[in-house]
């Protein structure tokens, strides 16, 4: 059992009780920080109130928050609900709102509204104590009836109220170091807050009053009052979320006086009764040690006050042991459907749904092995604690609990993991007579008996795979289109099935439909820059596009089309760049042109520019007369070849060749021409497969048409020109040598060369110093410089 301590990790918040402990332990049971549904197909919503869900099972401090910031806000909607019924008739609702929020109405609309409110309150309060008309309570009687005695209560109330505010309301925000505690130390104040308490006949008021003297006396410098006033006052008070706020002050009391065990008990009371404060109080909830929880497990007065106690401490510790103590003290508890959804994502962690296995190997770059159907299936049967297993399984089987339905699909499901598909399916059908006919349940049991009827097939057949194409259809089309919410956890299902397909596939030896349903997990995703391995192999190319182009497709191939990232014009696209780099321009041209809107896409830089620096961003962002699509660029290099061929313009069109070829590998300026889904994308060649880094950094086209444009040079300003960018080449080559053949180019020791004399940079030294382009060189490259003026 795995927990994570964040030692001083520190809350600032309004909440009653917060700044008396500080330190979280959060997070027991296994949780993988990164747990947020995403490897799962149980969705806890479905079944456990809302109330619960910052608790459902997560790798951050609370699910689907990460931190509790509504501290400040959590009880807005009770607190304005309350007051408009007891001013009901005597103050519209966005007058109720305007006090005790700070909420617009039509007499304001700054958004200084807050600050405002609380100003009026002031003033409202002045004009009842003096009895003399201010401007506030003039622009305000035209509004509201003043002498109205309930008004007049509202807004007294709300003057003694926003005194406790200045010190109980702070900023919502976490912090890893203490938050400094503000006192409130007018203790003649909430004396007399406590005597209005004393003196007031009207039962809403009397219980508000109540409540504002806890709070005052838990932000004041004598907080032991808390306590005191408390128990001298809770029998007359009824047991609503005022009390149980209150309780929670007297909580945090005993927290800060190190008395654990009725702190942590009384947490449990307000956590089992008051939903609206469970996260506040499972936060709270700290058992010092064992002492201490045994301490609190004797406090409680009866069985529910028990199961309450383990339904926090199983958040934290071990949810089968929380469960079996709750079941055997109240089966119909309502704390077991949370835990339950917490028991099972748990069993759901090492679940492993990519079939694969990473070896052991050093090298990062290394894929994972697959697994087969049968490999993968006991590997996952393994992982099912059987603890867990028997427990649900013992529970569902007597049906005594709140909701049983919940029990049978939770069993169903755990048996379908642990590979009894035939009972699984009979739990799924008794939990399916008894279950809410919400959306979301409708859709869990759906899943669910999706996973199991995949699960059963170890071999495709044309009988089974009928079995499963409407479930593959909602899965992939219908419910990323249709459905709305956040809750529902389907797309691990959509995944693991992909990988499942791919796994049967795989097993029938077709390679097509295994990338189909594969390719979008990127069997080469070891790669940084992603990419497609699949399509270095050039018959897995060709028989790809003869699917692709075929019409009669089968309904589950349909369905692999349909899901599949690339599409036709991606392969025609990757075909014309490697054509390119072969230097076969007129079949480059031909599949850019198959490749619908790509062929369109313009080029950052000048590709036809040789410049001293290889600078891309310099190049993207420099004047450009002319922008290339990549059509144009294939069309032009063309061109040129076809001069080139005839011998016309030679020196001037090699050097241009040079130039576009040069700048198609990584060390140019359009990058982009090669970047695809299928070749990759990173800023580093050896974010790369090695197929397409050696395709990407290989400068032998450059150099050779460089070369050719040396042998036409006519002037020692085109020569030394065409020697600096040989130059180029060479230095680039090195590189590519010295690191292409690591498995781990970050390890690559260190060989302390800051440069090396070129063949290239010697004879521009020896024999082109006296020309312009040397001195050019000498100021725009520091490589060059270092070695002239070594």
């Amino acid at each position: 059992m795995k927990r994570i301590f964040l030692n001083k990790l520190f809350l600032v918040s309004s909440a009653a009780l917060l700044f008396v402990y500080g330190i979280i332990y959060a997070c027991g049971g296994g949780d993988d920080w990164d747990f947020f549904g995403y490897n799962s197909n149980f969705t806890p919503e479905a079944f456990a109130d809302k109330s619960y869900a910052p608790l459902f099972l997560s790798g951050d401090i609370f699910y689907g928050i990460g931190f509790d910031t509504e501290h400040n806000s959590r009880f807005n909607e009770d607190i304005k609900s309350d007051w408009e019924t007891y001013l009901k008739g005597k103050a519209d609702t966005a007058t109720v709102n305007y006090f005790l929020i700070g909420e617009k109405t039509p007499m304001y609309s700054s958004e200084k509204k807050t600050a405002q409110n609380k100003a009026d309150i002031t003033q409202l309060h002045v004009f009842y104590k003096n009895k003399k008309e201010n401007q506030t309570s003039l622009k305000w009687g035209k509004k509201i009836n003043l002498k109205e005695a309930k008004i007049k209560s509202f807004i007294e109330f709300l003057y003694l109220a926003q005194k406790i505010e200045t010190v109980s309301i702070g900023e919502d925000y976490w912090s890893y170091d203490p938050a400094v505690a503000k006192t409130f130390k007018d203790l003649k104040m909430i004396q007399s807050i406590e005597n209005v308490y004393n003196t007031t006949a009207d039962p809403f008021l009397k219980n508000r009053y109540w409540f504002l003297t806890a709070k005052a006396y838990f932000y004041s410098s004598n907080k032991k009052k808390t306590i005191e006033f408390f128990n001298k006052t809770e029998a007359s008070v009824p047991k609503n979320v005022l009390y149980y706020r209150a309780l929670s002050y007297v909580a945090g009391v005993n927290h800060q006086q190190n008395k654990f065990a009725t702190s942590n008990y009384l947490y449990a009371k307000v956590f089992d009764k008051c939903p609206q404060l469970r996260t506040v109080t499972a936060y709270c909830f700290k058992p010092k040690n064992d002492a201490d929880w045994i301490k609190s497990l004797a406090m409680a007065k009866n069985n529910k006050e028990k199961a309450a106690l383990w339904a926090v401490h199983g958040f934290y510790k071990d949810e089968a042991e929380a469960i079996a103590k709750i079941y055997d003290l109240d089966p119909k508890s309502e704390h077991l459907n949370y835990l339950l959804t917490r028991l099972v994502n748990q069993q759901e962690q090492d679940i492993n749904n990519s079939f694969e296995v990473k070896t052991n190997s050093d090298d990062y770059n290394a894929p994972a092995e697959k697994q087969t159907i049968v490999e993968n299936r006991e590997a996952n049967k393994a992982v099912i604690k059987t603890k867990a297993f028997d427990l649900v399984a013992k529970i569902a089987a007597a049906g005594n609990t709140e909701k049983p339905y919940l029990w049978d699909i939770s069993l169903g499901y755990l048996q379908t993991l642990k590979g009894d598909y035939a009972v699984a399916d009979s739990n799924l059908n008794k939990a399916e007579k008894t279950m809410p006919k919400t959306e979301l349940a409708g859709y869990q049991l759906r899943l669910l008996r999706f996973v199991n009827n995949l699960s059963k097939i170890d071999k495709l057949t044309d009988k089974n795979e009928k079995t499963i194409l409407a479930d593959l259809n909602w899965l992939y089309q219908e419910l990323p289109k249709t459905y709305k919410g956040q809750e529902f956890r389907y797309q691990n299902a959509a995944q693991w099935s992909k990988n499942y397909l791919a796994t049967l596939y795989r097993a029938k030896s077709n390679p097509v439909m295994v990338e189909l349903f594969g390719g979008d997990s990127h069997s080469n995703s070891y790669y940084w820059g992603g990419g497609n391995a699949y399509y270095d192999n050039e018959k897995n190319l060709l028989d790809m596009k003869a699917f692709l182009t075929k019409s009669n497709k089968s309904e589950i191939e349909k369905i692999g089309v349909g899901i599949y990232y690339l599409k036709l014009k991606d392969i025609n696209s990757f075909q014309a760049v490697q054509a390119t780099y072969k230097n076969k321009i007129a079949e480059a041209i031909t599949f850019i042109q198959q490749a619908d809107s790509v062929q369109y896409a313009v080029l950052l830089g000048n590709p036809f520019n040789g410049n001293i620096k290889d600078c891309h961003d310099c190049d993207h962002t420099a004047n450009q007369k002319k922008k290339y699509s990549q059509i144009e660029f294939l069309n032009t290099i063309k061109a040129m070849q076809d001069k080139l061929a005839q011998k016309e313009e030679v020196y001037t069109n090699s050097l241009l060749l040079g130039n576009a070829f040069y700048n198609i590998t990584h060390f140019g300026n359009a990058r982009t021409f090669y970047e695809t889904s299928i070749v990759g994308y990173g800023s580093s060649p050896y974010s790369f497969r090695d197929s397409m880094k050696r395709m990407i950094t290989n400068c032998d086209l450059p150099k050779m048409y460089y070369q050719k444009a040396l042998e036409a040079a006519t002037t020692k300003e085109q020569k030394a020109k065409c020697i600096y960018m040989l130059a180029k080449c060479e230095r680039n080559e090195y590189y590519n040598n010295k690191y292409n053949n690591l498995k781990n180019w970050w390890e690559a020791d260190e060989d302390k060369i800051n440069f090396l004399a070129w063949s290239g940079f010697k004879a521009l030294k020896k024999d082109y110093s006296d020309t312009k382009y040397y001195q050019d060189v000498i100021a725009e490259c520091g490589y060059f410089n270092t070695y002239v003026n070594q």
